[in-house]
């Protein structure tokens, strides 16, 4: 058996078959002519809000560039102490120079939004600290907030089906996270997108596991990760960002649809696999 008939017969086991193959099946990852094209994004300065003490004891809000050699400016005081002691872990400078240990006890305290009220765990992420491969989501869901854990539902399995295809698996030079770590739903208890303002209290706690991490390659799944990494326009569709190489400050990032959608819709599977061939060059 040739490595073209192993790959098929591999691929076959995991239940994906030959929808993970490029359409030029003559084409391999290493001889792939094409060249991407490398899209500037332009880097897009958010004001976040800090909170630090002034004079007596009383605590002003800080508002500062979320990068390093932005302007400042003092507002109003706080006038609920314990309102402004809440949303300080996400929002302090500190969060910038956390460990992982730190990182994390921070994450399971947070209360910076209203998501903390409805969870049961949050889901900090999981896999390799040193991992080359770091795939962002857009946050948990049922399964996800009952067990602590990212993708660990349907959506998990098709991903854990996309690594094993890329010869790799969860937990070895991989690493899991989404840009939210609580579960965001709408009032009926189903599944939404989380809203810009849970996004901007949650962003800190991904952008220092990237930091830490320092990967060879981010893959944004799904339009909420990669707006939210990119600083684009959240109307932005997946169709106009996939395909292209993109970059999260000196990291390659690379967009494709999210597993669920890929379960919505598997004739996408096609595009996904050329995404990851994408990743794969970039790196």
């Amino acid at each position: 058996m040739n490595n073209a008939e192993q790959h098929d017969a591999f691929l076959d086991e995991l239940g994906i078959g030959p929808v993970w193959k490029l359409h030029d099946s003559s084409a391999s990852i290493a001889t792939i002519s094409h060249v991407a094209e490398i899209v500037p994004v332009p880097r897009v300065v958010t004001p976040v809000p800090a909170i630090i003490p002034v004079g007596d004891g009383l605590l002003r809000t800080l508002t500062t560039d979320s990068v390093l050699g932005g302007t400042s400016t003092l507002a109003p005081a706080a006038t609920n102490m314990d309102q402004a002691i809440s949303i300080l872990p996400a929002t302090s400078t500190a969060v910038a120079e956390m460990d992982w240990t730190s990182l994390e006890n921070t994450v399971a305290a947070c209360r910076a939004c209203q998501l903390c009220e409805g969870r049961a765990n949050t889901v900090f992420g999981v896999g390799d600290q040193r991992a080359k491969w770091l795939f962002v989501g857009e946050g948990p869901g049922y399964q996800e907030n009952l067990q602590g854990k990212p993708f660990v539902g349907p959506a998990g399995h098709l991903l854990d089906n996309i690594l094993r295809a890329l010869g790799m698996q969860r937990g070895e030079n991989t690493y899991i996270a989404n840009i939210v770590k609580c579960r965001p739903t709408d009032a009926q208890g189903k599944d939404r997108a989380p809203s810009p303002e849970e996004v901007a209290a949650c962003l800190p706690y991904l952008k220092r596991q990237i930091a830490l991490i320092q990967p060879e390659v981010i893959i944004a799944l799904g339009k909420t990760a990669a707006v939210s990494l990119l600083d684009l326009d959240p109307e932005t569709p997946v169709g106009q960002l996939r395909g292209k190489l993109h970059r999260y400050q000196s990291l390659p990032l690379v967009v494709t649809y999210h597993p669920a959608y890929l379960l919505r819709k598997p004739t996408e599977k096609s595009k996904t696999w050329e995404d990851l061939c994408l990743a794969l060059r970039s790196m």
